[in-house]
This record gives C-alpha cells, structure tokens and sequence, in this order.
C-alpha cells in the first residue's frame, strides 16, 4: 500500500480539496490510504472553542462559526440534499453536547474531545467527495485503530494493539482516514500532539508494511530552510532518516519529529512533495548513502531560556540534574538545547503547554533561576565552521553551541 498525508493547508477549500483528486489522478489511487488534517485553520479556531469554555465565554457562537465555514466548503463540493450536510451538523451537535454535560475539569481532557472534531468533518467531507467522483474509498475512524495511554496531547501509543488492529485492513481497498488522534482504553478521544498528522501517517505505514509514504505540503518538499525567514534556500533531492530526525528535532516545521522512526524500521521509503506541483519529484528521505549534506537553517521561535545554578556555589552534579529532568518531565516541557558549566547549568526550552512559570517556581525551591521568554533557538545543520560570523550580525546572542556538524545559537 501506498500512504498519503494531506495537511490542513491542502484542504483549506472546496478548491483545495478538488486538488486532492487532481493529486491523485497523478499518483494513481489504487491500494492507498489518505491521512487527513483539520482543514486550514480549524484546530485553532477549536483550541478557541475550549479556551472560551474555561473562561466561561460565549464558545457555542465560535462553535457556530467553525460549522457555518465547514458547510461553506461542503456546498463548494455537494448538491444541497447531499447527507454530508447532515453529518456536519451531527459532529458539531457532538460537541456542543460534551461541553454542556462535561464535568471534567481536566483542560488537556476537554481539549482532545474538542479540538479532535476538525480531523473528523475534514476526513468525512473528503472521503465523501471522493466517492462522488468514483475515487471509491473507505471512512475509518483512527480511533478504533490507534489506540493509546490516557497521557492526553501527547499519547503514548499501544504499538502492539494499534499494529494488531490496522493489520486487519484489506490492503486491496482505499481508506480515508484522520491524522493528530486515536483512544484510550476507554474510547475516549486522545490527540498525538500538533502536527502529530505525520505521525499518523508513519502509524499506519508501519502497521500495513507500506511501499512507501507522501506527506503534501504546499513546498516544493524539504528545503535548506523554510522560505518564508530564509533567503536562498534550496530543495534537498535526498537526506537520510538521520539527518531527518535530527532536523526535526531542531525545529524543521516540514517533518514531525516522531515520523521517521516507524519508518526507520521498516525502511519505508518517505516522500515530501508539493501538492501544487505533483508530477515534481520533491525530497525522498531514506538510507544514509543518499544523504546531502547541505547546510541548512532552522529557526525555532517562541522558546525560553533558563539559567540554573546552585544555591551553595557547589558543582551541578547528577543528582541536581536529575531533580531538574524529573521536573522537566513533570511539567511537560521539552529541551529544545542544554549546555553546562562547573555551577550553571542553562537550558533553551519548549514551553508548549505553558508550565514554565510553574516549573521556575518549584525549581527556585532548591536552586537560583533566570528565565528569559520570547527567545529563538537559530540552528545550522552541515554547518561551514570556518565561516560562522555571518551569523552573528544583528543578533544578540545568548547561548551558542558548536559541535562536528552543527552550529547553535540562543539569539533574543
């Protein structure tokens, strides 16, 4: 089989997703799974819906909105009497139930049964659209498929029970699926964490021992960095899964730091290309002797800067570090860079969950902090290291790290 994953941006519209079957026109669509985001915007505006129901806020109006921009697109693709309109309106009904009924006051519960309603209506209109125009497929729910731990926004997956139920497909049919969700052993709703679409798609391209996987994006495919804060980039034909993950890692918004280890193990060849421009080959991204090593620039905006040292000048030992890592893991917050000396240690974080402040203020119980919000952490990859001072102009640089191949800085 083949996997496909289409991103928001590719069914933003009714014209966007009449593109999605000029795209497969071009890549055939025989024994092939489509992977499915919320279309354009629609997790944000649901991440609104949630906000203004803890706030207490008018939030059945943003709902409203949200169904009105959905039966707009749907009327761009469906006669009026189509059942699609029907379905659209029972997925929004759905949550306007759970939040009326809802006693949880867990917010990351509350935001996966909500925000996980956009991969859905987009999965239903797409696959509807399709078998209207005899691309004949399948609606699965990745829910039943995709099972998790209950850790929500981030689930953990069950590998041997997700591989156990997806390899029961029929690999001779078509299916249109959603990417960012699967279950709880309760069935409740929990989300892989943003952009976790990709990650589907890896899920099921391991489970069904996929030929191979596309992720469509509105770029040419993986690029030296992303057009749009850097100049003279270029297109990357080949890279490795390791140079991927590490890429990813860093902050690369192309490719989902989780996606290539499924594939990594199966060697499933992974594929980025435009969905503007199809027929292009865009980036393969397999075994290391196709790698480019080509230097490239990642920008990874929105971070925070912690400085941490000891309260009696002693060394941080790895006992203060482990407390500071456990921490870290408490409050759900990545490490996007460390760095340390003999009594400091300084840490460039990903605060996605908006713990921080929280997690300052517990580690202040036993060291001395300095957190600096709003950084960037500014990545070279096949960095040319005798030639690094034209990176420092108009910066000011708080942290900076080199290694063999790669260059880092903290800037403000």
């Amino acid at each position: 089989m083949k996997i496909y994953k289409f991103g928001g941006a590719s069914v933003k519209d009714a014209e966007g997703v009449k593109n999605v079957a000029l795209v497969l026109e071009t890549q055939g669509f025989e024994k092939c799974l489509l992977v499915v985001s919320a279309m354009g915007k629609t997790t944000n505006a649901l991440e609104k819906v949630v906000e203004y129901y803890f706030k207490k806020q008018d939030y059945q109006k943003e709902i409203e909105l949200i169904k009105n921009d959905h039966i707009a697109i749907a009327k761009g693709l469906f006669s009026e009497n189509h059942q699609v309109f029907g379905e659209i309106s029972l997925f929004f009904d759905d949550i306007d139930s759970f939040l009326r009924r809802n006693k949880s006051p867990n917010y990351n519960f509350v935001y996966d049964q909500v925000v996980s309603c956009g991969e859905m209506i987009s999965s239903k209109i797409l696959s509807e659209y399709l078998n209207e125009i005899q691309f004949f497929n399948h609606w699965l729910d990745a829910r039943d498929y995709i099972k998790t731990d209950s850790n929500y926004r981030e689930g953990i997956v069950n590998w041997q029970e997700t591989e156990q139920n997806i390899s029961k497909l029929d690999k001779i049919n078509c299916y249109v699926t959603q990417g960012f969700i699967g279950s709880e052993t309760n069935n409740f709703t929990v989300t892989l964490g943003r952009e976790g679409s990709d990650y589907t798609a890896a899920i099921f391209a391991y489970c069904l021992n996929a030929d191979e996987m596309t992720i469509w994006k509105d770029v040419p495919g993986v690029m030296t960095g992303d057009p749009r804060k850097f100049d003279n980039v270029e297109l990357l034909s080949f890279i490795s899964y390791e140079e991927a993950i590490e890429m990813a890692y860093y902050g690369a918004s192309v490719i989902h730091p989780k996606t290539l280890q499924p594939l990594k193990q199966k060697n499933i060849p992974f594929f980025v290309k435009s969905f503007v421009e199809p027929k292009e080959p865009g980036t393969k991204v397999g075994n290391s002797a196709e790698n480019e090593s080509v230097e490239s620039y990642i920008l990874k905006e929105n971070q925070t800067l912690l400085n941490v040292e000891t309260r009696d000048f002693s060394f941080i030992a790895e006992d203060h570090i482990s407390l500071i890592f456990t921490l870290l893991a408490k409050y759900k917050i990545k490490v996007s860079l460390m760095q340390n000396s003999a009594i400091s240690l300084a840490l460039c974080l990903e605060d996605k969950f908006g713990t921080a402040n929280e997690f300052n203020e517990e580690l202040q119980q036993s060291f001395i902090t300095q957190m600096t919000k709003n950084v960037s952490l500014f990545t070279v990859r096949n960095a040319e290291l005798d030639k690094l001072e034209k990176f420092y102009k108009d910066k000011k640089v708080l942290l900076e790290q080199i290694s063999k191949k790669t260059f880092q800085m903290v800037t403000m």
